[in-house]
């Protein structure tokens, strides 16, 4: 009998009749195919932690595969020393199915270990909880979220006292521990109430969500007069952490025009308006473009479920909605904070931006200008806030991190992308510049005349279960054994392969093309998701011309890549 099929009949043998997972388990006994895909291996515990469909299995997001999840960090917490434990742990949800009991079952586990535990009243955004780990000094810190991905998923997002998602060291040691605890009889927990009861559990209060907003305020470049807090506005949280944060930022920072989309105001574990929660797909903004015509809005924004993805679409000169890609608001916004600080005087003598390899070059342009050094890292917030401790002990002044998925990291006290206040310089520029008598799209295409015609386009191939991580290995296998010498025309004068690192650069499974044309791209794995990622780049004489470039670059590439069966 196949290892799968072990598998699958030790937890028939285990489950109690009564559970849940024992009855869906039994619903697949004719079905060796789903069998195997939730039993040909254990969820992989990786530098984002857990991520994977719920459901029963030790390749699926279930009570069992958080609960020994929790183990293994707790038995990593303890082989630290009790310092370590006493400092504790912070947990937060989104509102996903399951979020709230995996996190009280994560707090139960913890509190039995005798790890001080401290979580929220309900459910918070990504960004809070990477705050309060340096706020509170936590030794570690667990969000239950799996972001911007569909309903059917769900996650185990771990961090470590830095207030980043765990870097590969310390995954590697939590993952070591994971894999010594035994699913059925190594997984020791408490209940919660008794665990607020006794104290090992510290729920906080809304004073804590206070402390997170004053930090976000606190970045504000321009107020009062300098803004015109007029300006129509429209945002959704698409049913997630958003909601509440978003709005108190906007009110305590003085907008008094704007509008929350209703059917996506309040949390929806199943995002039925919505679909798919990914601000980064256009589709997210359909009812937010429906009350922006209503409204008259000049910017629509969106954040995902945890609130860390934030993005936005603008009216172009027509009064179109048009959206944007993470690099064009990536662009906006590291333009607005160097000519802010510039103008106010505050700009450091060594200042310091961050992005991923796969993020346009435009900003660097940009940061260039104003005598600030832009860094690369590998893709990730892990990677690109993971560079804050390099850049304060080479004299350097972090300034705003970010990447083209639409995340953007403008506080160093907060180690991870954070769409509150990516949304609050947005929204501020936009007053900002309305008050000038300007767009964010005449602000965009003033930084395209200045600096560059860039085209951008970051397009992925979906490739579900085993058969589609395998023929991603194989697109990949593919690909660096044909490096392509000629696209579309133009030369390929350089290639990065990251595969054993690249300079201070570590190893990522990704691959880097520059063309004598102006333009490169970049293929990889996505690391959490099962995808194949491209991103495509060009800068010409105009932006037609950039735009025409990539799309005869990528047209090709896709072609190569899609034929590797």
């Amino acid at each position: 009998m196949s290892k799968y099929m072990d598998r699958y009949n030790e937890w028939l043998s285990h489950l109690e009749d009564s559970d849940p997972l024992k009855a869906e388990l039994l619903g697949l006994k004719d079905n060796e195919a789903e069998i195997e895909d939730r039993f040909y291996k254990d969820l992989s515990f990786g530098t984002a932690g857990l991520r994977g469909k719920l459901g029963a299995g030790t390749n699926r997001m279930n009570f069992l595969t958080v609960g020994k999840a929790t183990q293994g960090l707790a038995a990593y917490i303890a082989a630290h020393g009790q310092e370590a434990m006493d400092k504790g742990v912070v947990i937060a949800h989104d509102p996903r199915h399951f979020s709230k009991e995996f996190s009280e079952l994560a707090a139960g586990i913890l509190a039995a270990a005798g790890i001080k535990v401290y979580t929220f009243p309900d459910l918070r955004p990504t960004p809070e909880l990477a705050f309060m780990i340096r706020k509170l000094g936590t030794v570690s810190g667990i969000n239950i979220t799996s972001s911007h991905n569909p309903k059917e998923y769900n996650g185990f997002k771990a961090y470590w006292e830095d207030g980043c998602q765990v870097s590969s060291q310390v995954a590697d040691g939590m993952t070591k521990e994971i894999n010594a605890v035994d699913i059925w009889t190594g997984i020791h927990k408490s209940d919660f109430a008794e665990g607020v009861k006794s104290g090992k559990i510290t729920v906080l209060d809304e004073t804590y969500d206070r402390m997170y907003l004053d930090k976000i305020e606190s970045l504000a470049i321009h107020s009062g007069d300098e803004l015109d807090l007029s300006i129509p506005l429209v945002y959704t949280p698409l049913n997630g952490c958003g909601s509440i944060p978003f709005r108190q930022m906007l009110n305590d920072r003085g907008f008094n025009n704007w509008k929350i989309v209703p059917e996506q105001e309040n949390p929806d574990p199943d995002f039925t308006t919505v679909g798919y929660p990914n601000p980064e797909d256009p589709k997210a903004f359909a009812l937010s473009e429906k009350y922006g015509r209503e409204f008259g809005a000049e910017l629509l924004m969106a954040t995902d479920p945890d609130s860390d993805r934030f993005a936005i679409e603008i009216r172009d000169g027509n009064g179109n909605y048009v959206p944007l890609n993470g690099n064009q608001t990536g662009y906006l916004l590291v333009n607005y904070i160097l000519e802010g600080h510039k103008t106010a005087g505050t700009l450091p003598e060594k200042g310091a931006m961050v992005k991923s390899i796969v993020t346009s070059t435009l900003s660097t342009l940009i940061a260039k200008s104003y005598g600030v050094e832009m860094f690369e890292t590998l893709t990730g917030f892990k990677n690109i806030c993971g560079k804050i401790p390099y850049l304060h002990e080479h004299g350097y002044t972090y300034l705003f991190g970010y990447e083209e998925s639409v995340g953007y990291a403008a506080c160093e006290d907060i180690r991870d992308k954070d769409g509150i206040s990516a949304g609050m310089l947005v929204a501020e520029a936009a007053a900002y510049f309305r008050k000038q008598g300007k767009t964010l799209w005449d602000v965009l295409q003033e930084i395209y005349a200045k600096y560059g015609y860039f085209a951008e386009d970051e397009p992925n191939i979906v490739l579900d279960g085993i058969p589609g991580a395998e023929r991603i290995r194989r697109m990949m296998s593919w690909i660096r054994s044909n490096l392509p010498q000629e696209v579309a025309g133009a030369k390929v004068v350089k290639v990065i392969d990251y595969i054993n690192g690249y300079e201070d650069i570590p190893a990522q499974n990704a691959l880097r093309f520059f063309l004598d044309n102006g333009s490169w791209f970049a293929i990889r794995p996505s690391g959490t998701e099962p995808k194949i990622k491209f991103y495509f780049y060009s800068n010409q004489d105009s932006r037609e011309k950039a735009l025409a470039v990539n799309k005869a670059v990528r047209e090709e590439i896709l072609a190569l890549i899609q034929s590797v069966e």
